[in-house]
């Protein structure tokens, strides 16, 4: 039977078997809820299965249900494509920002994250599949972006976040993601000091616990595909 709450307990199953079968740690992935376009009625239903850590990727639809769910103790991920006119109040209704991928973005969130708040939790999304539609920096500028973060004082840099081009195979799909954990360890062998992978989402969850993620984004099998 189609429940939110059975489909969480069921991800949350597959996410600590993937764990087992790719000889990563127990719980070291954690699971995001995608709640665009969803209704606070359908975020209520996850909340009561135990899903405390949402995603949003768009800032007024974000900002509506966090004013109807302000009573809940949640933690919100903005992962859509950021606007420059937008970064204000995402840097000051968000405790994580996955999509920073431009010099501007990262230092209007920095000078805009309210003092009275924690640094900002923010990853750097790379566009792996070098698609001109994408949202993401390019390979040759992930190591200028992520030197500008570290100096910024209002940020805290935790990791790379992707979105690649749709795969079909767990083989094409772990290439993919591949990638970007080269570039995690290029950082990490430069100095750069990263413990996330913000990967995978409903249809390639298996290939991104394979290649090493640390937090993976599922929409569509905790609530149903969208209208």
């Amino acid at each position: 039977m189609f429940t939110i709450k059975n489909n969480i307990h069921s991800i949350l199953s597959l996410i600590r078997g993937y764990e087992q079968r790719y000889h990563r740690e127990p719980n070291s992935v954690t699971l995001i809820a995608a709640t665009k376009k969803q209704s606070v009625e359908n975020i209520e239903s996850a909340i009561a299965a135990g899903q405390t850590a949402f995603g949003e990727s768009y800032l007024q639809e974000a900002l509506t249900k966090m004013t109807a769910l302000a009573d809940k103790q949640l933690q919100w991920h903005f992962i859509g494509p950021i606007q420059r006119n937008k970064t204000r109040k995402i840097a000051e209704h968000f405790a994580w920002v996955h999509s920073v991928d431009d010099l501007i973005i990262a230092k209007r969130l920095n000078e805009q994250r309210p003092d009275h708040l924690p640094p900002l939790n923010i990853c750097i999304e790379v566009n792996v599949s070098l698609e001109a539609t994408k949202s993401g920096v390019y390979f040759d500028k992930v190591e200028e972006l992520a030197q500008y973060c570290l100096t910024l004082p209002r940020l805290k840099l935790r990791g790379l976040m992707t979105v690649p081009a749709y795969k079909r195979h767990i083989i094409e799909q772990r290439a993919e993601f591949y990638k970007l954990r080269l570039t995690e360890e290029y950082l990490i062998n430069n100095g750069i000091s990263l413990n996330t992978l913000s990967i995978g989402m409903s249809h390639d969850m298996e290939a991104a616990i394979a290649e090493g993620a640390t937090i993976v984004r599922i929409g569509a099998n905790i609530f149903g595909q969208r209208a």
